[in-house]
């Protein structure tokens, strides 16, 4: 039984997947394509691997997984979509989503109405695709992304750090994951030190001029030196517009830092009752909340993890693909 996978597996949460399957089936991988060259050896490797497979399955709604469906459909092979947030939004206030520009929209949509199935990583997921694509609602599956809780873990004694980590080299990733309000907010606690972990360019330059001297900008970490900052931090923020499942918040989570978040759905549905909620952008109550966080005892950590290793547990991701991906190919 062999699959076509399509997906950047330097993404930790595509690699799973990857992984997930070779564990039970055949897999061909393919690597989405940047470059003009790319996309011509993208097709013609595309097209002979779709023919010689029994099933498709694709990370995220766009170029490369429209031509994966329709060659899916082409050679009549069943196909499935991984949607992690971006490929499913329409937020044109910040002009992000695939919804909110045509180039990325009409990918999406040819996806959605085409692909077989389509699985989200977050419940309100479904409700954004529903609302942007008029298609059958029986045709989404809601699994959670899934996390090791051997490797993200509790380490030594937590310190009085506030921590948050999002991929941001440009202003409208800033606005998105709420950054520019979480380095506001450590203007009012100069007693704890805030990190801010994968900024680059023109999103740290930015942030460099608005920060206060307790915050610290660091670049992209790999996993490897990412899990250290977990585990010294005591509180983790995730103060974003708007998240699909959010890993670092369920990674940090694992590592016991007492969560504060924004009350975007996927905040919402990581972090239940094991933390604390603001309103986007309200500065006032983000530095009450913060301040809760900090004077919360080590039980409201420990209560995080153990809701991360409940709900977003690896091992209930590696059945739910399995049973999906052989009940379609039976």
């Amino acid at each position: 039984m062999r699959i076509c996978f399509v997906g950047n597996a330097s993404r930790s949460f595509v690699k799973n997947d990857y992984e997930i399957l070779k564990q039970h089936f055949d897999v061909d991988h393919i690597k989405p394509p940047k470059t003009k060259l790319e996309w011509l050896k993208y097709l013609f490797i595309l097209k002979k691997k779709v023919r010689q497979s029994d099933l498709t399955f694709s990370w995220f709604a766009g170029w490369h997984s429209a031509f994966v469906v329709f060659f899916s459909k082409l050679f009549r092979k069943k196909s499935i979509v991984v949607v992690g947030g971006y490929d499913a939004a329409y937020v044109p206030e910040l002009n992000y989503g695939a919804f909110s520009n045509l180039k990325e929209k009409i990918p999406a949509k040819y996806v959605y109405k085409n692909v077989d199935r389509i699985l989200v990583v977050e419940p309100s997921l479904k409700e954004d695709i529903i609302k942007n694509v008029k298609i059958r609602i029986n045709k989404i599956d809601y699994i959670p992304l899934g996390y090791d809780p051997d490797y993200w873990k509790i380490g030594e004694k937590k310190q009085n750090i506030v921590l948050t980590v999002a991929g941001a080299s440009n202003l409208q990733r800033v606005k998105l994951k709420g950054l520019d309000i979480f380095v506001r907010v450590a203007r009012h606690l100069e007693e704890s030190k805030f990190i801010v972990v994968g900024v680059k360019n023109e999103a740290k330059e930015y942030l460099e001029r608005e920060s206060p001297k307790n915050v610290e900008l660091i670049e992209f970490l790999p996993h490897n030196e990412l899990i250290r900052y977990y585990q010294m931090a005591k509180v983790y923020c995730q103060l974003s517009y708007r998240e699909g499942l959010s890993s670092t918040l369920c990674e940090a989570m694992l590592c016991e830092c007492i969560p504060v978040g924004s009350k975007a759905e996927g905040i919402k549905t990581v972090i239940g009752d094991t933390g604390f909620y603001a309103d986007f952008g309200d500065e006032k109550t983000t530095v009450e909340m913060i301040k809760k966080a900090l004077d919360s005892g080590d039980d409201l950590g420990k209560k995080a993890r153990e809701r991360i290793k409940k709900q977003f547990s690896d091992k209930k991701r590696r059945e739910e693909i399995r049973k999906v991906v052989s009940g379609m190919i039976q």
